[in-house]
């Protein structure tokens, strides 16, 4: 499976799909439009320059969201240093709205509520979750 920007020059290479694909609601991932697949930083080879972003308005920001110096697009998120000391390098994040829709059919699109989401415990969730390739 191939993620690539706008422009091509950031590439996330896995050979896996997510198990499901979360469209969240909280400022960052709205207003960076990004749907995150989540993966084992193992599973994936990033090509291509990117540069990063990580959010001011929390206390200990768990990621850095990266993104084409080119075309801008988001391309992924990794987890900042401290979240690695605190659990381990265990999870990054590919933005699927890179992919097609079409090579994502079958895949759960859930809509957790990041914005009242306090960073601990599971997440609630806005609406019902769709599968993709189905009728909303």
């Amino acid at each position: 499976m191939t993620f690539a920007c706008f422009c091509g020059g950031v590439r996330l290479l896995t050979t896996k799909k997510p198990d499901f694909i979360h469209a969240c609601n909280c400022d960052l991932c709205r207003k960076s439009g990004a749907h995150w697949g989540y993966f084992a930083p193992s599973e994936v080879t990033v090509t291509g320059q990117t540069a990063t972003y990580r959010r001011h308005d929390k206390p200990e920001p768990g990621v850095d969201v990266h993104f084409c110096t080119g075309c801008g697009s988001t391309t992924h998120f990794r987890l900042t240093a401290a979240a690695v000391r605190k659990h381990g390098d265990v999870v990054m994040g590919g933005n699927a709205c890179l992919i097609d829709e079409t090579a994502l059919e079958g895949i759960e699109l859930r809509y957790p509520n990041g914005k009242a989401w306090s960073g601990e415990g599971e997440f609630g969730y806005v609406r019902a979750s769709r599968i993709l390739g189905t009728a909303a």
